[in-house]
């Protein structure tokens, strides 16, 4: 692979000209048919085969006038001080509104709050619930924005409207917030080559790469209904990895310049041996997101493989438009801190560090592992959930929807549950309705049950359940849990069958499955980690290293999300405007990006130390040496990494925010405690046990020479004769 990469490098840098081209005519391309084709990006996070997608599904074909998949909202009528929503100034507000929501875009049905009682005790609020004939994600911004513009009248008359539910929520955008981490990363290009255009280069081809994937993401979504977080993870890893990807490959060919090889040369040689650790490096990220597709729940796939696409897009450019910008930029990438003949070699910091290690490795060891088990401990705690009008910023109407709902009509107002009865097989359809509904009432933390409304058919009944909790309660999964069991006793007494759905039972569903998913996931990621590292590494006791570091990246990764976005600490530093349970989803996308990330510091750091080995350095020795030519880079890395990741902290979805804290934390854990620390202690405690492999799997395994070594050798043999003949 790396001769081929090497002859790769040399033709774009040669035919520079044709594939900046292509590379153009790709991009232009794929935004004309985003501009054209892209489609409505879906927050549903529905999963086929769970109780309450099949609930919905059955009231699909047999009920559809419940509109049962249909966005929902909750409006919050509050009457001014003094006054009450049934005096007649209030009666008139609160029916004046209804009216206007009833004429609302895509609205199929509201439900009056007089004719519902759905009046507060002190009859000072009123909550009228309304159903859509269209999902959330179908929802434009126009029809949002007609849905509140419902409350001005009321408004200016002084009465508080506030709206919740999902038909209220639209996709999360991305803003100008988010730039700030591109440019922490181009401070960080420009120290680390000391260079603009040489800096300029990698954010050049990064943010060329990251525009061919979204715009990749938008065409599909006018094909397939992708999640409205899927350009967000793209845009994140894509970010993150093309600018790093296309740093490891400057920084090869700045070496190869300053030893005096021409500018081609110099790119064939940049590609074929930083090249072949890129494409490595990639395939591991790539195969992590793409993993998501094997845990079952299709939303989350589709993040995975679209952030694979776009990391697969990140590896091509570095491959292909990098040597081609070189071969444009040629000689001045080198900046003007490369001289051709090298002044005598100071101990560098990470040479400094990496002996201050060997010398103490056992306190280095025991500090770092501690101070890792503590920061995971909240982890012990995790509360998984997915985000409701209780996580939404302070200042959202729909926060202050829930805020007034609970204190008028209880928490459980804002997560009704629906109950689909199926009675077709009852020959007492009344009485096993009557039974169910009081069967129900007897539950814990059962606050109301409303009058059955029944299909014309008369065979499929709906109950909608208030319960005394709040949507994201441990009570609220209880009550869900103690409802589906009653199903299995009210057949048996009726033939009826009882099925629980509605926003807060799907989301309890898809948090549990998420939650089942994570240890198969992780699973199958630590297998993965460990076989592609005793491939590269040929060794047993390094990738087994490299793996529990990961592990206890994962865990102090998790401590400190709790910490921050379930404890509440640090929120106000970080600007994060609410707290709650943690996103279901975040730890199975963290384990699979991190895993990515983190076995790119491994493969950049390492391979150096275990070519020192090789060539018959003292394991001490071959530590600090590799550790010096690969810490300056790692570091680097890591640091944009961070910048990119945290810049989305700054967003303002909660979810964007967690992605962003937990990645940036993530990688700051394990390139600077982990690999920085950790490995540098282990390789110079372990000495030449590190790298042994049994002789029979040493005969067995592929020699991947992710180096490029043999490359070398080959290139350099030619040269080595040349000079020995003029030495003659």
């Amino acid at each position: 692979m790396a001769t081929f990469l090497y002859r790769l490098g040399r033709f774009s840098f040669r035919r520079r000209a044709l594939v900046a081209a292509v590379w153009a005519a790709v991009l232009v391309a794929l935004g004309l048919g985003a501009l054209t084709l892209s489609g409505q990006l879906s927050n549903s996070v529905t999963i086929p085969g769970t109780e309450s997608q099949r609930a919905v599904d059955q009231l699909t074909e047999k009920f559809p006038q419940a509109n049962a998949g249909g966005a929902t909202a909750r409006v919050i009528i509050e009457a001014p001080a003094g006054t009450t929503v049934t005096d007649a100034k209030g009666k008139a507000a609160v029916e004046a509104l209804v009216g206007q929501l009833k004429t609302a875009p895509k609205v199929a049905a509201v439900v009056d709050p007089f004719q519902a009682q759905s009046i507060s005790p002190d009859r000072r609020v009123a909550l009228a619930q309304v159903s859509y004939g269209a999902k959330a994600y179908e929802l434009t911004d126009g029809d949002r924005q007609a849905l509140l513009d419902t409350a001005n009248a009321g408004r200016a008359a002084g009465f508080t409207i506030e709206f919740g539910g999902d038909a209220v929520q639209g996709a999360p955008a991305t803003g100008a917030t988010e730039g700030l981490g591109v440019a922490v990363a181009a401070v960080v290009l420009v120290i680390t080559f000391g260079s603009l255009l040489a800096a300029g280069i990698p954010l050049l081809t990064a943010l060329i790469g990251v525009g061919t994937g979204m715009a990749g993401i938008f065409v599909a979504s006018g094909f397939l209904e992708l999640n409205s977080n899927t350009p967000i993870l793209a845009l994140m890893i894509g970010l993150a990895v093309g600018i790093d990807y296309a740093l490891f490959i400057v920084s090869r060919y700045r070496h190869e310049l300053s030893i005096g090889r021409d500018p081609e040369e110099a790119a064939g040689r940049a590609a074929g041996t930083a090249g072949s650790a890129v494409v490595f490096a990639g395939l591991t990220v790539i195969i992590a997101l793409a993993g998501l597709t094997v845990i079952g729940i299709p939303f989350l796939g589709q993040m995975g493989v679209a952030a694979a696409v776009t990391v697969a897009i990140a590896v091509l450019i570095a491959l292909t438009l990098l040597p081609a910008i070189l071969g444009f930029a040629g000689a001045r990438v080198a900046g003007s801190r490369i001289r051709l003949r090298r002044k005598p070699v100071e101990p560098t910091h990470g040479e400094r560090w990496a002996r201050f290690v060997g010398r103490h490795r056992i306190p280095v060891l025991l500090v770092a592992l501690a101070g890792m088990a503590v920061v995971a401990l909240p982890a012990l705690s995790m509360q998984l959930g997915l985000p409701n009008d209780s996580t939404a910023a302070p200042e959202s109407t729909q926060h202050k929807a829930y805020e007034i709902a609970s204190r008028s009509f209880g928490p459980g107002s804002n997560g009704p549950l629906l109950v689909v009865v199926d009675v077709s097989s009852s020959t007492n359809r009344q009485a096993a309705l009557g039974r169910a509904a009081a069967d129900i009432q007897k539950l814990p933390d059962v606050a109301a049950v409303t009058p059955p409304r029944v299909n014309q058919n008369g065979d499929t009944a709906l109950l909608t359940v208030i319960p005394k909790s709040g949507p994201s309660s441990a009570q609220t999964e209880d009550l869900v849990a103690a409802i589906r069991t009653e199903s299995g006793a009210l057949e048996t007494g009726t033939g009826a069958k009882l099925s629980v759905t509605g926003q807060t039972a799907a989301n309890i569903d898809v948090s549990e499955k998420l939650s089942d998913a994570m240890l198969p996931y992780l699973a199958l990621i630590v297998g993965l980690a460990f076989v592609l590292l005793m491939l590269v590494f040929r060794s047993v006791v390094v990738p087994l290293k490299a793996t529990l570091g990961f592990l206890g990246s994962v865990a102090a990764t998790f401590g400190a999300v709790v910490a921050v976005f379930q404890w509440g600490w640090l929120t106000d530093l970080l600007g994060v405007a609410s707290t709650g349970p943690i996103m279901s989803m975040l730890p199975i996308l963290l384990i699979g990006v991190l895993f990515g990330l983190a076995m790119d510091y491994q493969v950049f750091l390492v391979t150096r130390m275990r070519e020192e080995h090789v060539h018959g350095a003292e394991p001490q020795e071959a530590m600090v040496t590799g550790f010096r030519h690969g810490a300056r880079v790692v570091v680097a890395a890591a640091l944009i990494m961070i910048s990119v990741f945290a810049g989305f902290v700054l967003a303002e979805s909660s979810l964007i925010q967690s992605i962003g804290f937990a990645l940036a934390f993530g990688v700051l854990v394990d390139a600077f405690v982990v690999r920085m620390t950790l490995v540098p202690a282990v390789m110079s405690l372990l000495g030449r046990g590190a790298w042994w492999l049994p002789q029979w799997l040493d005969r067995i395994l592929p020699d991947v020479d992710v180096e490029g070594e043999k490359l070398t050798k080959h290139l350099d043999e030619p040269e080595e004769r040349e000079l020995v003949g003029a030495s003659r």
